[in-house]
């Protein structure tokens, strides 16, 4: 769209789904031109939104966001919903974050691809209107699929977008969004499935344990909450065992050599453990046994178990310990 002989510029966040898709041809159809921005933490990434971008042809930026974001999730003021996710005060941060942008290049408006009704928690009319009211961008953030359905924006009361070309889309379905991609010859879209790990039960119970037992943490240590069997062994003790083979080669990835301990069975297949932050002894052979218990050695039986730490490393004889006997001490 051309407003005075001026290029109408729109910026949108995109998680890569069929709504920003969708809304984002949508607004290209009027000659609005559009980008994308998306936010990278340990909770979600950004390949459903490249993978849109090279479909679409809409450029995307990706900004990593972790200290902020981190900040926020410990106290979201609109709280939390089933599980750790703050989709509220996430929407929020996200438009305010995308509102920088648009200021910085000198975009007109915002956009989503969010539908009315859709979510129960943050896709209602009030929970649209607080994200609005509390990104500092009220007024400028536009969702073309259920535009018709909600108050007229200052784009659209400027004329820089058309509304009688916006939809009306409200409700779980998502059949009106299939139409719209059919119509722009997109079929190659992700399903529905949230790609949030804050919405995960259990990684919401590590997460939450993390908090409760830490008053800092790093982004490394949130990364390996999403690998292996995590054990409390005691409050200032968490050990974290690799169900696979990839499972045990993240744990090596993420670790911090200079603080946590490895722990590593000898001369049986079997995982890799992680005690974050290092532990006392007594804490260290129980974490050694745990992790025996879980490899192929016989079990009750002795096993050789090799303790990393640092630049130093020691042999531990334990017991390897049946899974049943600490299965109550998983998080």
């Amino acid at each position: 769209m051309n407003k005075n002989n001026k290029t109408v510029r729109a910026l949108g966040l995109c998680s890569g789904g069929l709504d920003s898709i969708v809304s984002g041809l949508v607004l290209r159809e009027q000659g609005i031109e559009v980008e994308w921005v998306t936010f990278e933490t340990p909770f979600f990434n950004a390949e459903k939104a490249r993978k849109a971008s090279k479909m679409t042809g809409i450029p995307l930026t990706v900004r990593p966001l972790f200290n902020v974001y981190l900040k926020m999730l410990k106290k979201p003021p609109a709280g939390y919903g089933k599980n750790m996710n703050p989709c509220m005060d996430c929407h929020a941060l996200m438009f305010r974050l995308a509102g920088e942008m648009m200021r910085e290049k000198n975009i007109d408006f915002l956009f989503s691809g969010e539908v009315l009704g859709q979510r129960p928690m943050s896709q209602r009319k009030d929970s649209l209107r607080y994200v609005e009211k509390n990104s500092g961008m009220d007024g400028y953030i536009l969702r073309p699929l259920s535009a018709k359905k909600l108050p007229e924006t200052i784009p659209e009361k400027e004329g820089l977008v058309d509304r009688t070309l916006l939809y009306d889309i409200e409700g779980r379905s998502r059949k009106p969004q299939m139409e719209l991609a059919k119509k722009f010859g997109i079929s190659d879209y992700p399903a529905p499935a949230g790609g949030c790990l804050l919405t995960d039960k259990g990684f919401s119970n590590r997460l939450r344990d993390l908090f409760e037992h830490q008053e800092t943490c790093t982004e490394e240590e949130l990364h390996l909450l999403k690998y292996g069997r995590h054990f409390r062994l005691n409050p200032e003790t968490k050990l974290i065992v690799g169900r696979t083979q990839k499972d045990n080669e993240n744990i090596l990835e993420h670790c911090n050599p200079a603080e946590d301990i490895i722990v590593d069975v000898k001369d049986y297949p079997g995982p890799i453990g992680l005690v974050s932050h290092g532990a006392k002894k007594e804490s260290i052979l129980l974490a050694a046994s745990v992790c025996a218990g879980y490899s192929k050695a016989p079990k009750l039986s002795p096993v050789d178990v090799l303790i990393k730490r640092s630049k130093r490393q020691e042999v531990f004889k334990v017991i390897a310990l049946p899974p049943d006997d600490f299965r109550k001490l998983m998080i």
